[in-house]
């Protein structure tokens, strides 16, 4: 009797656990979003878009014909001659075509779209097939190659249009999905989350992108992101891949953006940035201890470029950009998407630690020039110094050596670098040493002099100059050197 009680007191139970069970489940599956309204909805205004590029064969490089040679020659080695020499009044190769495939979406319903700049690039011609299988041509209204975006026009009217919304809104963890064209497969539906927000790569200094986990594969490129409420908050355009396939980071290019583009496109032909004129780096551990900050933080100007609204402005080598128009600045890499988006003439505030006090100034935006020339180069000098405490050796520099570093009055050479506190901190033979402690250094005498005078177990900042602009080391002069 009593193991019937306690058999049916254990069904019970298992009853129970399994009725919690499937009303867990259930409650988990209504939580989890349906797109399927989303898709019908949009996806006509998503459009597959194919390109034609006609490409030349290079010159052939044919050997020069043997003096008295015949221009056709008979017989069995004919073909063979023909193949090393050429043959007299023979044509070049025909050119040949290729073509690529990527994603867009309409944003007006008179024909105007938006793509990857990199989808339509060199293309001879551009094809746009609309989800009713039309097959239109379309003409490229305006690039802009810095955020990798183009707006294209098809002559088509009442074409269905995709809602745009705002990615400043966009948050870390919300479902987002993607309609596009991978590999040719059209209106192909993939969804994920929101992994970061702003993230800036390599190369891609002005676009603050959106990172998800969103499925996106070659043929993507171009198409929207859609957040749940049906509105495009992103352009899916690049992916972190060390296959060439998709690996789980996808990167989009926030709509905001993406429509200060089309307007600047559509009213002046072309696209403005805000230029502070600074090349900059990021606050190390070492350096914001040298600076007196209590962390690292902000954009470290290591030059200010001359005749730029930083110049006039005050701004000096050695500066930390902690504050732009009341935005903190936690990453230098965060700084030039906020500058760009700026309008060109406002004045800004901007907030900076100088000398270890803080300090607030004003600069007004310039405008982006369209080829900033940087590059730098290294050679040798003839005098030459060496000191025991770094272990380095540095040397003068020409005045025409000067010319080509476009050096005005500071600078010595870094001729070699061994182990020691100038290696450990980064140092590399060709680097010009530019300012050591906030003190310039004008020549081997003042070098020297300032080198001699460093303190030790203490993080000091020296600024070089490299082939890829100057940059702020820490070094840090341990108690036996």
């Amino acid at each position: 009797m009593g193991n019937t009680r306690s058999g049916a007191r254990a069904a019970g139970f298992l009853s129970f656990a399994f009725l919690l069970l499937t009303m867990s489940s259930a409650r988990a599956a209504i939580n989890l979003p349906d797109f399927t309204e989303l898709v019908e909805k949009y996806s006509p205004a998503v459009v597959n878009i194919s390109t034609t590029q006609k490409v030349k064969h290079p010159p052939i490089q044919r050997m020069p014909k043997p003096e008295g040679a015949p221009d056709k020659p008979e017989g069995p080695y004919g073909d063979l001659f023909k193949h090393f020499f050429g043959e007299q009044g023979e044509d070049a190769p025909e050119p040949f075509d290729t073509q690529s495939l990527g994603s867009g979406f309409v944003v007006s319903s008179d024909g105007y779209l938006l793509t990857n700049y990199h989808v339509v690039k060199d293309a001879d011609e551009v094809v746009v097939r609309l989800s009713d299988r039309r097959e239109l041509v379309a003409k490229v209204m305006g690039f802009d190659e810095r955020s990798d975006l183009a707006l294209l026009k098809v002559d088509a009217k009442d074409l269905p249009v995709v809602k745009i919304g705002h990615s400043d809104k966009t948050k870390v963890g919300e479902w987002v999905l993607a309609i596009g064209s991978p590999f040719g497969f059209d209106h192909t539906v993939t969804a994920g989350i929101v992994s970061a927000i702003g993230r800036n790569l390599p190369r891609e200094n002005y676009v603050p992108f959106i990172q998800t986990d969103v499925a996106i594969n070659p043929g993507n490129s171009g198409g929207p992101l859609f957040n749940l409420n049906g509105e495009v908050v992103g352009i899916n355009s690049q992916i972190y891949s060390r296959t060439g396939g998709f690996m789980g980071l996808s990167f989009a290019i926030p709509i905001d953006m993406a429509m200060s583009v089309v307007d600047q496109i559509k009213s002046q032909g072309h696209v403005s940035r805000g230029w502070l004129g600074v090349l900059i780096q990021d606050v190390t551990r070492e350096l914001a201890e040298s600076f007196g900050m209590d962390k690292p933080k902000g954009a470290l100007v290591a030059k200010v470029l001359p005749s730029s609204p930083a110049e006039a402005a005050g701004f000096q080598v050695g500066d930390v950009i902690v504050e732009f128009n009341g935005h903190e600045v936690t990453t230098s890499s965060a700084l030039p998407p906020m500058v760009g988006v700026t309008k060109i003439g406002e004045k800004t505030p901007v907030k900076i630690i100088r000398n270890r006090e803080t300090k607030n100034m004003k600069v007004v935006i310039g405008e982006l020039p369209k080829d900033e020339d940087m590059k730098l180069a290294d050679s040798g000098a003839a005098k030459t110094l060496t000191d025991a405490r770094l272990k380095v050796t540095v040397a003068e520099i020409s005045d025409r050596e000067r010319e080509e570093l476009d050096l005005k009055e500071n600078g010595v050479l870094v001729k070699q670098v061994k182990n020691g506190p100038a290696g450990k901190a980064g140092m590399r033979d060709g680097d010009v040493v530019l300012m050591i402690n906030n003190e310039q250094v004008t020549n081997l005498a003042v070098f020297k002099r300032v080198a001699e005078s460093l303190p030790v177990g203490k993080s000091i900042p020296i600024l070089v100059q490299r082939r890829g602009g100057p940059v702020f080391l820490a070094l840090r002069l341990a108690e036996k050197d």
